[in-house]
């Protein structure tokens, strides 16, 4: 008897890794991420969990730093991935999502002033949304933060000043779906 060893679903067992990833690509929710990683932030693999978790269209890494993908368990396979190390390359990215989807929302998801609390927020129903993530201790990057049209915030009850990049994420991509689906 053989054993799935792949951290997949169990409707997805003895799948190939191609038929996987083509019926996931017909499913995908109609948003990206984006995650700075101008350091070396060891929670962008749960980003990348998440994105699977929420069904991102794709995944944008922003850096010239690669990440650990042990933190990932094997779901990076299973995303659409692309590495921009410059913010050309990010704005190049940008126009290939206006050309496939006419109407692209840039959100930065960073508390910073004048942003609005996410619970408050309405996600675009009828756009592709790019959501833009920061990174530990610095947030957004200035340059990444001049792109977006909107910027919200989850609300923190406790002492600390920020979320982690992996909880925030997971945070903003449910409360998208919840929303948006």
């Amino acid at each position: 008897m053989l054993t799935e060893t792949r951290n997949i679903i169990d409707p997805y067992h003895y799948w190939s890794h191609e038929a996987i990833l083509a019926d996931l690509d017909t499913k995908r929710n109609n948003f990206t991420v984006l995650c700075s990683n101008l350091g070396n932030d060891f929670n962008i693999a749960t980003v990348i969990r998440n994105t699977n978790a929420f069904l991102a269209k794709s995944v944008w890494i922003y850096g010239k730093k690669q990440y650990d993908r042990r933190g990932t368990v094997g779901t990076h396979n299973y995303m659409n991935f692309r590495h921009v190390k410059e913010i050309a390359d990010v704005k190049n990215s940008i126009r290939e999502l206006v050309d496939n989807h006419k109407y692209v929302r840039i959100v930065g998801i960073d508390n910073v002033r004048n942003a609005t609390p996410i619970n408050n927020y309405q996600w675009p129903k009828n756009e592709h949304t790019l959501m833009i993530f920061g990174q530990e201790q610095v947030g957004i990057p200035e340059e990444l933060l001049d792109l977006c049209d909107d910027i919200v915030y989850i609300r923190q009850y406790g002492s600390v000043r920020s979320l982690n990049v992996g909880t925030a994420s997971g945070i903003a991509m449910y409360d998208y779906c919840s929303k948006v689906l």
